[in-house]
């Protein structure tokens, strides 16, 4: 137990996230614009098995409860590798080898396999954000010593929220995503014109393609969404990972089926099936969606079409996002060839505190330089975009 302005805060660490009241969580959860800190979605990753101790993810998630009222909740994750992140430090670690000290365990802040901005601390609303995001700081810096954790890092950070983190002394490492932006776009037809005629002639043979071959695609969210498409989902997504993304096959098929019913109302499908076969799909995208934002998150063909993947993951996200108002879309990790469908590189940024003075001095003197280097690619990418008037 703290004291905290005058009153006594409980502060209680979960190893199982089971065990947190779900509307007491989601009071905090459900205003803030990312989906991935839902209570559901959290859950559903342990109790499928995807994050356990086992899978190199132990939970340790802090709370802070005033009257029994949950007012101030971290998801936090103790790590011995950085598999499943996406902010590779793999060079951080070789350099703490180097100088002599262990870089692991270390305590994560992030939504797992999630390399979507929006992680932040959840704080109730009419609480202090500042004041409680300090103590809680305090008290994970204490945690960590405590139990001799190399470092604390927050990943893909809510970028209102990293002014805050920042100033608890933790340095803030510079990234890129590709996210594609409504400018006020009423029709696809909008979103072609942004494009040079090279490129909006390109995107029309791509969408064209499908047809062409004898597929077709369809979109389908919430009760549109039949149950036995939610085990596809994971044999479409295990295809990819064994064809492309070897040692990256961080879900399990529960995770998936555990998706429906109760979690429909975020999920958007982009199914492609054969104009000679409406019952068995061939391919598919699966994207989370809440408010204006768009999330493509997991692909997958058993077929070769040519650009179905384009058109799934991309075109058809797209126009289904313009026709709902949708401002943001987030097509997933990885990949240039985003850039070329109007994907402009996004700023990101991970935070990072060392406990190791050495190392912790390392990383305050480099990372200017690191993150002007990344602001240069950054910029790079932006002046290369395929537009007609490109003012990125």
């Amino acid at each position: 137990m703290v004291t905290h302005c005058g009153s006594q805060i409980t502060v209680k660490w979960f190893h199982h996230f089971s065990l947190i009241p779900q509307p007491a969580w989601d009071l905090l959860a459900l205003p803030l614009q990312t989906p991935f800190l839902e209570w559901q979605w959290l859950n559903n990753l342990e109790t499928s098995g995807s994050v356990s101790a086992k899978t190199g993810w132990l939970p340790n998630h802090l709370t802070l409860w005033q009257d029994g009222v949950l007012i101030a909740a971290a998801p936090l994750y103790i790590k011995n590798h950085s598999y499943g992140e996406f902010v590779f430090d793999y060079q951080w670690a070789e350099l703490a080898s180097r100088i002599g000290t262990p870089y692991y365990p270390k305590l994560l802040g992030m939504v797992p396999f999630t390399p979507t901005q929006g992680y932040r601390f959840l704080i109730a609303p009419g609480e202090n954000d500042v004041s409680l995001t300090e103590l809680m700081m305090d008290i994970i810096h204490h945690f960590c010593q405590q139990h001799h954790m190399g470092g604390c890092h927050f990943l893909f950070v809510d970028s209102q929220w990293q002014p805050v983190a920042e100033q608890c002394g933790f340095s803030p490492w510079l990234h890129h995503s590709y996210i594609w932006q409504n400018h006020g776009y009423q029709t696809f037809d909008d979103y072609l014109a942004m494009f040079n005629a090279n490129q909006r002639r390109n995107i029309k043979r791509e969408r064209k393609s499908v047809a062409n071959a004898g597929f077709y695609l369809r979109v389908l969210t919430g009760d549109q969404i039949s149950p036995d498409l939610f085990p596809l989902i994971y044999e479409f997504y295990s295809h990819t990972c064994d064809q492309f993304m070897w040692g990256s096959k961080y879900l399990t098929q529960q995770f998936f089926e555990q998706l429906y019913p109760s979690y429909c109302h975020r999920v958007l499908l982009v199914v492609g099936y054969s104009t000679d076969d409406s019952d068995h799909p061939i391919g598919l995208s699966f994207c989370i969606y809440k408010d204006n934002q768009l999330y493509g998150r997991y692909w997958g063909s058993f077929e070769e079409v040519d650009c179905l993947h384009f058109n799934a993951c991309y075109y058809s996200p797209i126009e289904w996002a313009i026709a709902h108002n949708i401002q943001t879309f987030d097509p997933g990790a990885g990949g240039k060839h985003k850039q070329r469908r109007g994907f402009p590189a996004t700023p990101n940024y991970s935070l990072h505190y060392y406990y190791h003075p050495r190392m912790q001095q390392l990383l305050r003197r480099n990372i200017q330089e690191i993150n002007a280097m990344e602001q240069t690619e950054i910029n790079s990418i932006n002046q290369d975009l395929p537009f007609c008037n490109n003012s990125l």
